[in-house]
């Protein structure tokens, strides 16, 4: 063998793992970008800086809020915190717990105040406060809507106390209803599905029905989210009645999306570790709400509490 050809061989032996590494580098790149979305955030970081001028001042504008609260533990919940809604009329909040049912009353602060067990209740995921001393809440797999009137004191709950509705639209399993949000002028609750197939609905009349109106009209509202992709599953729902304004969490994307009264994309909140002056990643994203004054809480299982202020 010549000195070129053996030269040439020990060249091609070398870089031919050197070539498989950085093929592989490659690759994982790619994977890593399509699963985070990395290149639909870039569009919408885009797109929220060109509208800034425009939306900033009559909307949430999810870029601006900065946690106050960060990831604190939950008194006397151990696991599966979920749904989260604040009653202005009390100046807290309300939380849920699946498995035990769990109704959770919680300061802005994220400080335990009392507890109430929701009793004959099944897979409770999300709540929503509709004004007139009433709270609804979802039962996931059955997709039944609870709607209870705002407990006097701390105490057991009984199911078969509460009017319900169960829609069944689809298959009843573990990705099904998974948290809710209330329009009082318009009387329309939203409803989102998790995922396979995530879905946004909305229902009208909710409130209404249970004074002897019965008029419910359930509209899919797919066309809102089709083009959402990078929020690839809906963790809960929060209508806004300052800005007429839907928030949607993602707990897969770790991020929540503001869409206007058309559906249309407004801002986005990412909820990694570094943004929002967050010090780790949200873990497990489960249920957030806004009070009257445009503060955000957000829960994260097993039982951690957030809070954040726009700047």
């Amino acid at each position: 063998m010549s000195i070129v050809t053996e030269l040439r061989s020990q060249w091609l032996s070398g870089t031919r793992p050197r070539l498989w590494a950085l093929g592989m580098l490659v690759a994982g790149s790619f994977y890593a970008a399509a699963a985070l979305h990395l290149d639909e955030r870039l569009f919408y970081s885009v797109q929220s800086a060109w509208n800034e001028s425009r939306w900033e001042s009559r909307s949430l504008w999810l870029p601006e809020y900065q946690v106050r609260v960060d990831a604190l533990p939950v008194a006397s919940v151990a696991n599966n915190l979920s749904g989260l809604t604040f009653d202005e009329r009390r100046n807290h909040l309300w939380a849920v717990v699946n498995n035990p049912e769990e109704l959770i009353a919680l300061d802005q602060d994220g400080r335990f105040l009392a507890r109430y067990p929701l009793k004959g209740f099944e897979d409770v995921e999300g709540i929503t406060y509709l004004g007139d001393n009433l709270l609804a809440v979802v039962e996931e797999r059955s997709q039944t809507i609870v709607i209870m009137p705002v407990p006097a004191e701390p105490g057991e709950l009984q199911r078969d106390d509460y009017a319900s509705v169960s829609l069944g639209l689809g298959e009843g399993d573990n990705a099904g209803f998974e948290g809710l949000g209330y329009d009082r002028a318009g009387d329309r609750l939203f409803v989102v599905k998790e995922h396979t197939p995530r879905k946004l609905y909305e229902i009208q009349g909710i409130k209404a029905s249970l004074h002897g109106q019965l008029n419910l009209k359930v509209i899919d509202r797919e066309a809102w989210i089709e083009d959402k992709d990078m929020a690839s599953d809906l963790a809960s729902v929060h209508y806004d009645e300052r800005t007429g304004h839907l928030v949607l969490l993602s707990d897969e994307a770790k991020m929540m999306l503001e869409l206007d009264s058309q559906g249309e994309m407004v801002s986005f909140r990412s909820l990694w570790s570094g943004f929002a002056g967050l010090k780790n990643s949200v873990p497990q994203a489960e249920g957030m709400t806004f009070d009257a004054r445009g503060n955000l809480y957000l829960v994260s299982e097993p039982n951690l509490f957030y809070a954040f202020e726009r700047k």
